[in-house]
């Protein structure tokens, strides 16, 4: 069973570890990236990065997982009007959230 052992928002990830994680962001960071440790996959399987501004989705990114565990990570692009709350679900393909990830951008 799919599980999520870790998960961050972070400006980056390098050598497949996130870097400058926060839940808080200033407007003029960019982009921002969810990064995703999963555990208990069989096979292969698929998660996807739910994106939400506020609670208007946002994005919906698929993700590969090809083993456990298994890192992985999307990318999004932050426009400096896009303040205040956000989050992302991670989904298994069902559609179940094994992860929410609240965080704030600006003010």
């Amino acid at each position: 069973m799919l599980a999520v052992a870790e998960a961050a928002v972070a400006k980056t990830v390098v050598d497949r570890v996130p870097q400058d994680t926060g839940t808080a962001f200033t407007v003029d960071v960019g982009q921002l990236v969810c990064w995703t440790k999963v555990t208990g996959a069989s096979g292969d399987a698929t998660i996807h990065h739910v994106w939400f501004h506020g609670d208007t989705q946002v994005d919906d990114t698929e993700l590969h997982v090809g083993g456990s565990p298994w890192r992985t990570w999307s990318r999004k692009t932050i426009p400096a009007d896009w303040t205040g709350a956000w989050h992302v679900e991670v989904r298994d393909a069902a559609g179940t959230v094994l992860k929410r990830i609240d965080f704030r951008v600006g003010s």
